[in-house]
């Protein structure tokens, strides 16, 4: 870990919230009454009655809601917005003006004032949403218990939102794969957790996007619950914004255009609340960006006449860069009917380029993907494989030091964010996001505790411990897994929370979904260790072929790898089976599509891929079918020969596995992730679905959009030929790639990777290592838009030309 990363890691962990508290005892609110005036606004009434729900589930005690102040000997908690301040001042003892000073919009007084028989504490909103914030900011610094409510002391703070957008996208829609069980009632609550950690935005899917229509979960049609969240959203006074994609082939013919008019007027018309729209350039979509905008300034006049005060946002996600010229010189006309650009996955311009180029006009609002952890925008760094190939890419991934470095290293851009989200699978991140968006230097080890305490129900004590096991769960994807001990460690943290949770907290779907991955991890480490060790035996077998024959020791081998069979700790693995059933029936959680009727699998069907092969038998098992076919002892013995040497260069060769960090020595890296976490300025490693290939093709270095892979080598032999061989992997077969030697001496032209994954050798040019050195790089098609993968190489050998031939490389 580099020095910047841990100082700003340290920096995530102790940097305070700006909470003063006074040194002294307890003030209890157990009995406190709450009082509020008259003449709240809806949203107002909704926070009052947050604040009196939240405390009777977490104690059993309903505070009373009265409209004056109560005795001098009972505790009382007054929740007033700035405008009604004169209303309470007088019996609070001090001035309306003192009450409001300092308040900014969207920000909340919390203030203990002195009492001599019981505590007495102010809570006002500089607005409605003051109140609100104000609201959840009390939830989460009062600790409770059964029959008790008590602040750890004194209190005085005034704070506001550093960023005005701080957003959450809740789609309900079938590849959520948990949202789309959902109903009113448990949206209702989700959205006010979101809005207790300072959420101002909840971003909506219309029933048309790139999903299916219906799902087998639903209980109630698309738009009835778009219009049901829209009003929950009002009733708390939270912005609501809709994406929504333009997805119709042609955009030119005026008829498509006429239809898509009425469909979204449609659509948007039945919503109570609408304040932004922000349709993507791409992902889904493909408009060319002078057909979209004229599309989009006719829907703004369109949807304004419903809704008159609606912003409108685009991106120029999946943009070609000729695509990317065209859509920022039409932004350089600044057409008024924009309200400002997005900035989301598959955009060829870093954020911070991009800023430059739009016009100050138009603010910024990020649209990170905090869902995904590969193929994705910000794929988790240096991944295990074994994680990879199971957790797949909508595992529950609560990352909080990563996204902290997200969020700081593109924030200041911005003017804040709505986040990509497809399921509940990423709500430690929406928490870490939410926080951060409100004061950038929030400490995220209090957040969690916060998180903890407010949404597990969790005492102090024990909410410290879930904390810090989400960090550990973290730094269960850190490393290589067969060396990551801690891995067993976290499982037996969440091992003790489980034995001392009460019933009320094993029923909590967020403490469940901390417990499936902790038995999760465990078990796919257990059984990577067994089928790591199997697969060694079995290579041992294959070495005495010679002695004992080659079909002998195919067989033998491959009996030794069929031992994985037998579970490596089958207790794990049933615990997290009743976990997974746990979820489907607390939130309806889909982690299968056998059992659960997920939409597919890899969309966090996580037991359907619990028992993926993690060595390389497959692969295996196919070259020993092949070798059973040769009928000459001698060619079996070749190919043996062939599979035992498989990462063998020859003497004077060297070998990279690039999506192996501990075993890439000449890859040449980018920037650390903190700095770079999207990979524009050089390589990152990339993650592909389990093909029955070897392991070291199921990961591989990859640069983004015209990024080179580059690797550098040193200590040639200025005499030697040299050979180049190299295995092309990835998701993107139809990118062509070429690969040039040093400045410009190219070794092949552009050409498609083969789907075979077939290893493939080149000469290297002489000149290129006559100085002893030598830098291979490796580009893509440059100016191409969509994902920007493509560029993925995953096994490289150099070899003295004259061993080449020695190790055999067949699919």
């Amino acid at each position: 870990m580099t020095i910047r990363r841990c100082a700003l890691l340290a920096v995530f962990l102790v940097a305070p919230l700006g909470t003063l508290r006074a040194q002294g005892v307890e003030h209890d609110f157990t009995q406190a009454a709450v009082v509020a005036p008259q003449g709240l606004d809806k949203p107002e009434q909704e926070a009052i009655a947050l604040l009196v729900d939240r405390v009777r589930e977490r104690t059993g005690i309903v505070w009373e809601r009265v409209g004056a102040m109560p005795s001098a000997g009972r505790a009382s908690i007054v929740v007033v917005p700035a405008r009604l301040a004169d209303a309470v001042a007088a019996g609070l003892g001090v001035s309306s003006s003192a009450l409001k000073a300092g308040l900014k919009p969207e920000g909340y007084r919390i203030e203990s004032l002195a009492s001599a028989r019981a505590p007495r504490l102010v809570i006002v909103g500089a607005d409605a949403r003051g109140v609100l914030f104000g609201v959840g900011r009390f939830l989460r610094l009062i600790h409770t218990r059964a029959g008790r409510a008590v602040l750890p002391g004194a209190i005085k703070l005034v704070d506001a939102p550093e960023y005005p957008i701080r957003g959450q996208q809740l789609g309900y829609r079938p590849k959520t794969n948990s949202y789309d069980a959902w109903d009113l009632d448990q949206w209702k609550r989700y959205i006010a957790d979101m809005a207790i950690f300072g959420v101002n935005t909840i971003e909506l899917l219309p029933p048309r996007s790139d999903d299916a229509a219906k799902s087998p979960h639903f209980p109630r049609p698309q738009l009835e619950m778009m219009t049901g969240m829209s009003r929950i959203c009002a009733d708390y006074g939270l912005d609501v914004s809709v994406w929504y994609p333009a997805m119709d082939p042609d955009y030119t013919d005026p008829a498509t255009v006429a239809r898509a008019l009425e469909e979204w007027a449609s659509v948007l018309s039945v919503l109570p609340r609408l304040d932004d729209v922000f349709v993507p350039g791409g992902d889904p979509g493909h408009t060319r960006p002078g057909v979209l905008l004229a599309l989009l300034e006719k829907q703004a006049a369109n949807i304004r006449r419903i809704h008159p005060r609606t912003r409108m946002w685009v991106s120029a996600q999946g943009f070609s860069q000729q695509w990317v010229e065209e859509f920022l010189a039409l932004l350089a006309a600044e057409p008024a009917w924009l309200s400002g650009v997005a900035y989301g996955p598959q955009t060829r311009l870093p954020l911070p380029e991009l800023r430059k180029r739009v016009p100050a006009r138009y603010p910024i609002r990020d649209y990170p993907d905090i869902t995904h952890s590969l193929r994705c925008q910000y794929p988790v760094p240096d991944w295990d494989v074994a994680f990879s190939l199971t957790h797949g890419r909508e595992g529950i991934n609560p990352r909080p030091f990563d996204e902290a470095a997200i969020f700081h290293a593109f924030a200041r851009e911005t003017r804040g964010f709505v986040t990509y989200s497809e399921g509940c699978n990423d709500d430690v991140n929406k928490i870490v996001w939410s926080a951060l968006g409100w004061n950038s230097k929030a400490s995220l080890v209090e957040t969690l505790r916060e998180y903890a305490r407010v949404l597990v129900g969790l005492e102090p004590g024990a909410a410290d411990g879930f904390a810090q096991g989400l960090f550990a769960l973290e730094r269960n994807w850190k490393g290589a897994l067969l060396n990551n001990d801690e891995v067993e460690t976290t499982l037996a943290r969440f091992r003790a929370m489980e034995s001392h949770a009460s019933p009320w907290t094993l029923r909590n779907w967020r403490f469940q979904q901390a417990l499936y991955r902790a038995y999760y991890d465990a078990y796919v480490r257990r059984k990577l260790i067994a089928e790591t060790e199997l697969e060694a035996r079995a290579l041992d077998r294959l070495r005495q072929a010679a002695a004992m024959g080659a079909l002998a020791a195919v067989e033998e081998a491959q009996a030794i790898l069929r031992q994985a069979n037998e579970l490596p700790a089958p207790d794990l693995r049933s615990r997290v089976f009743e976990l997974a059933e746990a979820l489907f029936q607390s939130i309806g959680m889909q982690l299968s599509v056998n059992k659960y009727q997920a939409i597919a699998i890899g969309r966090g069907t996580t037991l359907d891929t619990i028992d993926t092969s993690l060595n390389n038998s497959e692969w295996l098992e196919n070259r020993f079918a092949a070798i059973r076919k040769l009928p000459a002892e001698a060619d079996r013995l070749r190919e043996i020969s062939a599979i035992l040497n498989w990462t063998n260069p020859g003497p004077g060769g060297f070998y990279d596995d690039l999506g192996n960090p501990r075993n890439r020595p000449h890859l040449i890296l980018g920037a650390p992730y903190e700095v770079d976490p999207a990979g524009f300025r050089g390589t990152r490693t990339g993650f592909d679905q389990d093909l029955g290939a070897r392991r070291s093709w199921c990961r591989h270095a990859a640069g983004y959009y015209d990024a080179p892979v580059r690797m550098r080598y040193g200590g040639l032999d200025p005499s030697a030929q040299y050979r180049v061989r190299v295995v092309y992997t990835g998701d993107m077969f139809q990118v062509k790639l070429r690969l040039q030697a040093d400045a410009g001496i190219e070794v092949h032209p552009f050409l498609k990777k083969p789907r075979d994954l077939a290893p493939l050798e080149f000469a290297i040019p002489r000149q290129a290592t006559a100085d002893g050195a030598l830098e291979l790089s490796w580009y893509p098609e440059p100016g191409r838009g969509g994902n920007g993968r493509g560029c993925q190489v995953a096994e490289v050998w150099l070899m003295r030309a004259e061993n080449a031939g020695a190790a055999p490389a067949h699919p």
